[in-house]
């Protein structure tokens, strides 16, 4: 009996596996995965992309369920652990905070630059995290999140079982030497993405404070600037030196698309536009934009990349 059931329950995972595969395989867009696995190919380091076509269900994927540095990607589920506090009435979203030069992280951060004692709301200091991506305020939030412990627990209630926060968390050491301040997968951080936009991430009113950051980012140099200005894209950046990152959700005119991007042990370490991260990212986000909108006619103006 023992053994009929153990050989009813590995046909069902089998069954279950194959079901997956080719699930998976009509949702995948062949001619997009076939352009992209083609821009990837000699990349020197590793790279993970996700897209999914919000309308069509259609996607591309390529080690997007593979581990990878988040950088300041990992903002974002530092901002809902700071919202979920709001939501659960321990902090408040107009409440005035008190900075101290002990709150510090050295760099150009806007906060950063405050003088010892100055007062600033925490509705500015959340927008401050993912527009600016202002480093300083991002510990803060993390702090007032109840540190990264609180904020993983989110994350695997939530179904996130790869994305975490390893920066200033207990039992993270490890991790946080192999991946930095967080780790994801492409396919996790583009998803959290889409729940935010469909209003399922803390509440709906949450979801839409935080896609209303999102989509207000100063560092549009990459996969933005590929998109035109007058379409909203919700957006986070990150980069390190041997890896760089950003995941988008474009309200495109024919449908709503996700894309997240990733790389990793990259040889290319400048800090410069022609890092070959960051090319990848705008080369991408080109290739995605002419794809699910061959009509349009918009092309970056000449000149702008001087600007970014």
């Amino acid at each position: 009996m023992r053994e009929e059931i153990t050989f009813m329950r590995t046909c069902f995972i089998v069954f279950s596996l194959f079901l997956q595969i080719q699930l998976q395989a009509q949702r995948e867009d062949k001619v997009l995965t076939q352009k992209l696995q083609s821009l990837v190919s000699g990349f020197k380091g590793d790279v993970g992309i996700y897209v999914r076509n919000l309308k069509t269900g259609k996607t591309v994927t390529i080690n997007a369920d593979s581990i990878f540095p988040t950088a300041s990607m990992v903002k974002i589920p530092i901002t809902i652990g700071v919202f979920e506090k709001i939501e659960n009435g321990l902090l408040a979203y107009d409440s005035i905070l008190t900075y101290y030069d002990s709150l510090l992280y050295p760099g150009e951060d806007i906060l950063g630059s405050f003088k010892n004692g100055e007062k600033i709301s925490l509705s500015k200091t959340l927008m401050l995290m993912i527009t600016t991506s202002d480093n300083t305020a991002s510990l803060w939030c993390q702090q007032l999140a109840g540190t990264g412990a609180d904020i993983n627990a989110w994350l695997e209630k939530n179904g996130y079982h790869h994305t975490r926060v390893n920066s200033r968390t207990p039992g993270r050491e490890t991790n946080r030497s192999n991946y930095g301040w967080g780790q994801t997968t492409p396919r996790e951080m583009g998803e959290l993405l889409v729940s935010i936009r469909e209003g399922k991430v803390v509440s709906a009113r949450a979801s839409e404070r935080i896609y209303r950051n999102l989509i207000r980012i100063y560092w549009d140099g990459e996969s933005l600037s590929q998109i035109p200005p007058y379409i909203q894209a919700a957006s986070k950046q990150g980069a390190v030196d041997r890896s760089k990152s950003e995941v988008v959700l474009v309200n495109a005119p024919h449908g709503d698309y996700v894309f997240c991007v990733i790389t990793k042990n990259q040889e290319d370490q400048r800090w410069v536009r022609e890092n070959e991260g960051y090319v990848l990212l705008r080369n991408v986000s080109r290739i995605l934009w002419q794809h699910f909108e061959p009509d349009s006619k918009w092309k970056p103006a000449a000149g702008m990349e001087a600007w970014r």
